[in-house]
């Protein structure tokens, strides 16, 4: 198997489990409906550890776009990979969220929110502010990216690091998930945002794509910042590249201040968290 079909099918594994849970928890008549925030955060983790299971021998299991070019960017893989790596990995979430789809397909008319629906698919901020919104996205993934190179550079036994990569995912998603819904990831974004917007579903609305390039965005420059940050720590790398994220994230909340914030909470991920605690 070549490393950009390993990235295509972890990356749909990924989104079937993914995907699947957020289903699960806000769609109409589902049986784990209203499960709420901690199902969907241990869902995503398990979604993470087994696709990086399935595919880790062969990838090294990205997923990630941000991973793959934070990765790169401190020499860790080849930048001429990269492309392949991104597009595989876009084309694996847009191929599970069609799979969740098809798995809930009586639910999507029996659920009437369409903000439901596209949570299914993809994130929304839970206040619409897109500078801190952005902010959220980057340093979520910056985090990721650190926690990632640092479970790496330890010894764990064989068959073990997967699960610690899915307790990572875990814990960003209940310390730091709550602003954004933590794409994290921006295939894992874009790809069911795309499915959400082709596919043929009930009641659907809008795919939301004036919000869509911040988790692409935020997680690109998080993956990098985080990278960046544990090379600088460890390895003494440049701090230049450190230096220059870190700037234009000061000149993006800094931004913030002209930008008013909306106090609609826009997210069903905590709106099931709040019907069931």
């Amino acid at each position: 198997m070549s490393v950009y079909l390993a990235e295509l099918i972890g990356t749909m594994v990924l989104i079937i489990f993914g995907g699947g849970v957020v289903a699960g928890v806000v769609l109409k008549k589902s049986k784990a409906e209203n499960s709420g925030w901690i199902v969907i955060t241990f869902g995503w983790g398990f979604a993470v550890a087994f696709a990086v299971y399935a595919v880790g021998g062969i990838s090294g299991a990205h997923l990630n776009p941000a991973v793959t070019l934070g990765l790169a960017s401190v020499g860790e893989f080849s930048w001429s990979l990269v492309p392949g790596y991104i597009i595989a990995q876009i084309i694996g979430a847009f191929i599970g969220a069609c799979i969740v789809f098809i798995h809930y397909l009586p639910h999507w008319r029996e659920t009437k929110d369409q903000g439901a629906k596209l949570a299914v698919f993809s994130t929304d901020p839970a206040i619409a502010h897109t500078p801190s919104n952005l902010i959220s996205e980057a340093i979520g993934t910056a985090v990721l990216l650190f926690g990632l190179l640092a479970i790496g550079a330890n010894q764990f036994t064989e068959g073990l690091n997967p699960l610690i990569v899915g307790f990572l995912i875990v814990a960003i998603g209940l310390s730091l998930g709550g602003t954004t819904g933590y794409a994290i990831n921006p295939a894992r974004d874009l790809g069911p945002r795309l499915a959400h917007f082709f596919l043929p579903i009930a009641g659907k609305g809008s795919s939301n794509w004036k919000y869509a390039w911040v988790p692409v965005a935020g997680p690109a420059i998080g993956g990098v910042l985080g990278a960046q940050f544990y090379h600088i720590m460890f390895n003494g790398g440049s701090v230049v590249p450190l230096f220059i994220l870190i700037a234009l994230l000061i000149m993006i909340s800094a931004a913030s201040k002209w930008m008013p914030s909306e106090s609609k909470v826009t997210t069903h991920y905590q709106n099931n968290a709040e019907n069931v605690s």
